[in-house]
């Protein structure tokens, strides 16, 4: 099984807010007390966090519900009940997050202790010191809390790294990275030996750094779901220098040059803004026989490409992973160019987490709407109304004469007449049936 995890669907919900109180003061010597029920406290918020110690999406195999605290409810003598603690989901840095259901994107986390709200705790519910008027100085009506955000998001982990190494299998991609850093990547002398994008730390002898990644081999037809480059090519996309690894010593019977252009198609067929990071060509296996005059041969192709003379030649370097030949001046070029690559931005078309993570009830979207069911039931649906629902205090006679005005207020009463309905039609909302009234 492998241990490594890019993409996951989880489900998350908010806290739900502690419900208000009913109650008076008795004390001795204190006629008329008046009203003494606290307020609920706040549900617990979703949050995730980057921890830049995880590098995979593994921790969520096996745990994909995360449900936050509720507010402790309000009491009496005008307690309110106690606010609870946010839960922190903590992610790998690269995670980008999105609405399951619409696909909108709610943020790309990139940096150690960066936090996003996904889900917001509810509010508490008033007790009924808040409802208190000259012409109602001791009210029973009090306010249950108010259910926190419940949805599914999608993690997806893109993996943050400058430089990314591309090219078919068994081209020498895992041996430069081996020879290059720390990172001890599997080496097998077979295609698709390496399962799981590698990362390492890459040191050049001018004390340059950055971070370099071996991607599993892409062929032919893999940004269409051939192989595995369907699965990783996403990881290519933070990558600000690409190192195009070719085996120029065609031991496999293949052509250097065509493996080029393939390897080019299936990125661009990924994503058109791939190709525009700039493209280093690594010229691999030289210590192999045929590979000179490979090279010679690939060197004049690459040059008929140019538009024309003035167009800035593309960089060959060949090398040997093997022997560690042409290793220094490929880093101190790579380094070099890092220094004037700035970030492609990854989502160009979409806007800021700011100006997209909405909670709750919408202006624009109506306070409720009127079906019928086949058992001729008037059903009322609705954010703003359902929530209303939910936090009425059924219990209490002024809290359901209460609700009755506001669905009054919103119009609903009327509505329902002018759709035909009649004294003593049955009305539902969620699981609670009434009848109305006209």
């Amino acid at each position: 099984m492998s241990m490594f995890l890019d993409q996951v669907t989880i489900d998350i919900k908010a806290g739900k807010g502690g419900d208000g109180m009913v109650a008076f003061r008795r004390e001795k010597y204190v006629p008329d007390g008046g009203p003494a029920g606290g307020d609920g406290g706040r549900g617990g918020s979703i949050y995730l966090v980057v921890d830049e110690g995880l590098r995979t999406l593994m921790d969520f195999r096996y745990n994909r519900y995360f449900k936050a605290t509720p507010g402790e409810n309000g009491m009496s003598k005008s307690m309110h009940g106690r606010g609870a603690e946010d839960t922190f989901v903590k992610v790998p840095p690269g995670t980008t997050v999105r609405e399951h259901e619409t696909g909108v994107l709610l943020g790309d986390l990139v940096t150690h202790g960066q936090k996003l709200l996904v889900a917001q705790g509810g509010r508490g519910g008033r007790g009924n010191i808040r409802f208190a008027t000259p012409r109602n100085p001791a009210p029973e009506i009090s306010e249950k809390g108010e259910p926190g955000v419940e949805k599914k998001i999608e993690l997806e982990l893109k993996v943050l790294a400058d430089v990314g190494l591309v090219g078919f299998p068994s081209v020498g991609k895992s041996t430069l990275l081996s020879v290059v850093s720390q990172a001890r990547p599997k080496i097998g002398a077979y295609h698709f030996t390496t399962l799981v994008p590698n990362l390492g730390m890459v040191t050049t002898k001018e004390g340059d750094s950055f971070v370099m990644a071996d991607m599993p081999g892409l062929i032919e037809g893999a940004s269409q779901g051939v192989g595995l480059g369907t699965q990783f090519l996403r990881h290519i996309e933070r990558t600000r220098v690409i190192l195009h690894v070719i085996d120029m010593s065609g031991m496999e019977g293949r052509d250097p040059f065509d493996d080029y252009e393939k390897i080019n198609h299936e990125l661009e067929s990924h994503d058109l803004r791939l190709l525009e990071r700039p493209q280093i060509i690594v010229a691999n296996k030289m210590d192999m026989p045929d590979a000179e005059e490979n090279l010679k041969e690939f060197t004049k192709k690459i040059q008929a490409l140019k538009e024309n003379e003035f167009d800035d030649d593309i960089q060959i370097f060949p090398i040997s992973g093997v022997s560690r030949q042409g290793i220094d001046p490929l880093l101190s070029a790579t380094a070099g160019l890092l220094e004037v690559t700035d970030e492609f931005p990854l989502y160009i078309e979409e806007t800021g987490e700011e100006e997209i993570v909405h909670y709750g009830f919408h202006e624009d979207e109506p306070a409720f709407t009127i079906s019928r069911d086949d058992d001729a039931t008037w059903v009322l649906s609705g954010d703003k109304l359902e929530k209303l629902f939910v936090m009425t205090n059924f219990e209490r006679e002024e809290s359901i004469m209460k609700f009755a005005r506001q669905l009054r207020g919103m119009g609903v009463d009327e509505e329902l007449r002018k759709r035909g309905a009649r004294d003593g039609d049955q009305v539902r909302i969620k699981e609670f049936v009434f009848e109305f009234v006209d």
